[in-house]
């Protein structure tokens, strides 16, 4: 048994109320990608969502799977899932005019036993069960754990017409990621927060945050990236090839 099994196995015996599940948004318009849908775009001849579903499929602490997504869409979904295997797949929810509203229409899919909601971009697909797994644990000790890179390249302030106005510190600069995993009633707070005040942002710790909650970051790497641009995909290939040629325990 490997150390994270056996670190899985004693969360299973000893919080057994941290049943976690995952809501994956993939209801954006991919605009940047053209015509093509960016979730169904193949790379190793499995579909972008396929990738990161099979990630959240292998990872033993996630229980549950709530696909939020447009209702066209959901075939494909439907079929993703019969292919690879998804069993945990429960749900599907029609995305929102925003990422908020998406991922709440996801949330409210979930069954009451949840105890932990993982938030988490359907395109980021290089995401693995390994990194999903220590970010969940940092959230059951901390109530709000996410996934992000830690800033190595020189970061620059700018004016509207791109005009260098100074140069930011970057030891303590963190580029956020998914999944974002928090406990659901710091979640449902946050977002009801949100809701009465009429703001949004960006990502989920940000709506945390604003509780007064402080967020745990968990270093995942530039590997885990999100498809955005076509660039993008020989990237994400590079990344599958060298895991798979160093045998990579993910």
């Amino acid at each position: 048994m490997s150390k994270l099994q056996h670190i899985v196995e004693t969360v299973h015996t000893y919080l057994p109320d941290s049943i976690t599940a995952a809501v994956i948004l993939a209801a954006g318009d991919s605009k940047r990608m053209g015509t093509v849908n960016k979730l169904f775009y193949r790379i190793n001849g499995i579909p972008v969502l396929g990738h990161t579903l099979i990630a959240y499929q292998k990872c033993p602490l996630i229980r549950e799977i709530v696909v939020v997504a447009k209702p066209e869409d959901f075939g494909k979904i439907q079929a993703i899932k019969q292919r690879y295997g998804i069993t945990k797949l429960t749900h599907y929810a029609n995305g929102g005019e925003t990422r908020q509203e998406s991922a709440k229409n996801g949330v409210e899919k979930l069954s009451d036993k949840v105890k932990y909601i993982a938030i988490a971009d359907g395109a980021r697909c290089l995401t693995t069960p390994t990194q999903i797994t220590k970010v969940c644990l940092s959230a059951y000790r901390q109530m709000a754990a996410c996934a992000a890179h830690q800033v190595t390249d020189t970061v620059k302030r700018a004016t509207v017409l791109h005009n260098t106005t100074e140069t930011v510190a970057r030891e303590n600069l963190w580029e956020m990621q998914t999944p974002q995993v928090f406990h659901s009633a710091l979640y449902k707070a946050a977002m009801l927060k949100a809701e009465d005040e009429n703001t949004s942002a960006t990502d989920d710790a940000t709506l945390v945050e604003k509780l007064g909650y402080r967020v745990h970051l968990i270093e995942c790497g530039i590997g885990n990236i999100k498809i955005t641009t076509v660039e993008d995909i020989p990237l994400a290939e590079a990344v599958i090839n060298y895991r798979n040629r160093n045998k990579q325990q993910l």
